[in-house]
């Protein structure tokens, strides 16, 4: 990595916010056919907050019976770095879940160990279902068994930043995904 410090680094555009939106309309329609008319939505904060927005808008437009309960998990492994810790710290109450179908929303699904976390925390919480939805998939930085039922994109082992995705809480705001090598 060329730029070690987030205040000096120039992040490269890798998916634009056009191709995003495109691909978030397939993957509603993919999720609203599996999953059926009952989905609460569990976006993992803060990395998925604005993949879920715009994730919750496509799913509406494609199931006119879709009824969305939205709750949110606070779950964390980096802080601020840019490798996950490999410890999943959950904050605050856990959502009430029990005989649901649960949607959990992550922005990128790497080691695994927070992904995997929240799924087993929705099933004890009671979940009937609880299925995995990702932005970005980078399986070749898998550390525990974890595959996700619905995947934007696979990319490879690059360092993503922007459409929520932060790295020491900068770039989130970007619309688009970019890489910063």
């Amino acid at each position: 990595m060329s730029d070690l410090d987030p205040a000096t680094a120039t992040p490269v555009p890798l998916i634009t916010a056009e191709e995003i939106a495109a691909r978030l309309d397939v993957m509603a329609q993919e999720i609203v056919a599996e999953l059926g008319p009952e989905i609460t939505l569990i976006p993992v904060l803060k990395g998925a907050f604005i993949f879920a927005a715009d994730l919750v808008r496509a799913l509406g437009r494609h199931g006119a019976h879709v009824n969305l309960r939205i709750e949110f998990l606070r779950l964390a492994s980096y802080g601020d770095a840019k490798e996950s810790s490999g410890v999943v710290r959950q904050e605050g109450a856990l959502p009430q879940v029990a005989g649901e179908t649960v949607l959990v929303v992550e922005d990128v699904l790497d080691s695994g160990r927070t992904a995997s976390r929240a799924l087993d925390l929705m099933r004890e919480a009671g979940a009937t279902r609880a299925a995995l939805v990702v932005l970005l998939d980078k399986p070749a930085r898998r550390a525990v068994d974890c595959k996700a039922d619905f995947v934007g994109y696979t990319i490879g082992d690059r360092f993503v930043v922007g459409y929520g995705i932060d790295w020491a809480e900068r770039f989130r705001e970007l619309d688009h995904v970019a890489v910063v090598d």
